[in-house]
């Protein structure tokens, strides 16, 4: 087994298991891919600690088929950055939001009752500054809760991290003792759209759930009602 730090307050990352499971990242008889488009004034707005993301698309040139077939689990990776406009892709893909009228988003959930929350820490950026943030799906923002000096490179450094954490009780308010089950099947759910997101853009992944899980808490600030569940490396595959 072999130790990666992601973050200096993390202790971590012993092996990566669970398979990714899920929905893709494109709906029916759309392609999987997406090309990000160049930054531009227009595209993204920072004010304070919140950057108002780049509209993700919904196109691309790889196809759903395409992307599965070249997923895999990638433990090395190279320094080189994660743009902005792939950031807003990835989280995108997550929990963005598809539906505005009712609000669905891009993986299910059941009864609609949305437990997840979604963090990235951001290590190696361009467009973005280096630390951690939380992923807002109304209005495709992002909202700072570390700064960059919170951040440190490690020995294989990825370019950022998706975290997933879960507000049980919104879900177990509808469904009792199943919330659990579910709100780990949605886990699972976001994660792979992520995977296949990640390979859309040329992107490498691989998922842990072996974590400190206290350490992760105080990262991120979560309060107790607020668990962390599952993470996501993402970054550029060294050859």
């Amino acid at each position: 087994m072999k130790k990666v730090m992601i973050h200096p307050l993390w202790i971590m990352l012993v092996v990566s298991f669970f398979a990714c499971q899920g929905s893709p990242p494109a709906q029916a008889g759309e392609a999987a891919a997406v090309e990000p488009a160049p930054a531009t004034a227009s595209s993204t707005t920072v004010s304070g600690n919140t950057i108002v993301l780049p509209q993700p698309r919904i196109k691309g040139t790889i196809s759903v088929e395409e992307a599965l077939a070249q997923r895999r689990s990638v433990r090395s990776f190279t320094d080189e950055p994660v743009t902005l406009e792939e950031v807003s892709q990835l989280l995108w893909a997550a929990q963005g939001i598809t539906e505005p009228t009712k609000g669905l988003r891009t993986a299910p959930s059941a009864g609609a009752t949305y437990p997840l929350e979604t963090y990235i820490i951001v290590n190696q950026g361009s467009g973005i500054d280096p630390g951690a943030y939380h992923y807002i799906p109304q209005g495709h923002k992002l909202e700072r809760i570390a700064p960059p000096s919170g951040v440190e490179q490690h020995p294989l450094p990825d370019a950022a991290t998706i975290v997933f954490t879960a507000v049980f009780e919104r879900t177990s308010q509808k469904y009792g003792e199943r919330a659990a089950l579910f709100v780990h099947l949605e886990a699972g759910h976001a994660a792979q759209n992520v995977c296949l997101q990640a390979v859309a853009l040329g992107l490498a992944t691989v998922v842990n759930g072996i974590f400190d899980e206290k350490e992760l808490m105080n990262v991120l600030n979560l309060p107790p009602s607020e668990k962390p569940l599952y993470i996501v490396r993402i970054g550029h595959q060294r050859k």
